[in-house]
Order: C-alpha cells, then structure tokens, then sequence
C-alpha cells in the first residue's frame, strides 16, 4: 500500500505521540506503531533505531520551542509580562499531548536524562524573565506559581482551551505576580 503522506518520519512521530498519550510510553510497542501505519517493524526501525530515538523525536519541538521563547524573552531584556505569558500558555497547549506523556509516564521522561532538568528551569527562567533583577526569593515562588498554574489550566483535558480562557488565565496569573 502507498503511504498516505510523503513525510514518514512525521507520521511515525504523530502516530507514536498519539500512542504514547493514551497508553503511555511504556505500554506502547514499536509493534503497535508500525501496524497503526500499516508497515512493518524494520521499516520503522529504519527511521528510528529504537523507542528512545522516538520519543526524543516527539518531545523535540516542545523542547526547542520553549527555549526559543524563553531565549527570544531573555534577549528582550523587559518584554511585556502579558505578552510573555500568553506566549508560554500558547507553547503549553500546543504541546499538551508530549506533555501528557512526560507527565504521567515520569520513566519516560527519565529515559530522555536532560528533559526533565531543561523543564524544570524553564520556571526559573521565566521568573527571570518576568522580574528581570528584582527577582527575589517571595518573587521566584509567586513566578512558578502564575508560570505552573498557566501550564496547567493549557494542559487541562478536553478541547483545546480558547483565546478567552487563555486570556482569563493570563490575567490570574498576572494578579499573582503582583502578590
């Protein structure tokens, strides 16, 4: 059978994080992908040596995307709070499916070694980034409270949330700021 999409490392990808978000890393076989895509094991191995090759790939662009917005803001110097937070809740909800499977297959994000530490300094980068050199111990914890309350309404299940709730989020998380 001809392949539906010329890109079949993508699809292997968006198959896998499909897989991986509603059975977990770990309950998910190479197996289970290649017959899902309607090919065969060695042809997905061609593409990806192993499942850890895999999962790097899917996490990947959650990973550069929020460097680049974390790097973009620092480089700023004082960027606008709002814009910098619609920006972060905009990364979260795009990647709500990778962060699904980091969050509740933490032996998968294991696997990846430098995952886990990169995500967890993205918060104090954003306090950074938000108090520039006011940044204070009171002010690095109101931070990943606003920046960890945004991630996880964006991370909410169901439809994607909308601008509106984007909005109403950025503004609570903006009200938290202020202390």
């Amino acid at each position: 059978m001809p392949r539906r999409n010329a890109d079949t490392r993508a699809e292997i990808r968006g198959t896998a994080l499909e897989l991986f978000a509603q059975q977990g890393f770990s309950e998910t076989s190479l197996r289970q992908i290649a017959e899902r895509l309607e090919i065969t094991k060695a042809a997905l191995y061609y593409h990806y040596p192993s499942k850890q090759d895999l999962l790097a790939e899917v996490v990947r662009p959650l990973l550069e995307e929020g460097e680049a917005l974390l790097a973009g803001a620092e480089a700023e110097g004082e960027p606008s709070p709002r814009r910098f937070l619609e920006g972060y809740f905009e990364l979260m909800r795009r990647h709500r499916s990778v962060l699904n499977v980091l969050l509740f297959d933490m032996g998968a994000a294991a696997r990846l070694g430098d995952v886990v530490p990169a995500l967890l300094t993205w918060r104090e980068r954003a306090a950074r980034v938000l108090f520039g050199d006011g940044l204070t111990e009171e002010r690095l914890a109101l931070a990943v409270f606003a920046v960890g309350g945004l991630q996880d309404v964006a991370f909410l299940p169901g439809e994607s949330p909308g601008t509106a709730l984007r909005d109403s989020t950025v503004d609570a998380a903006l009200r938290v700021l202020e202390g």
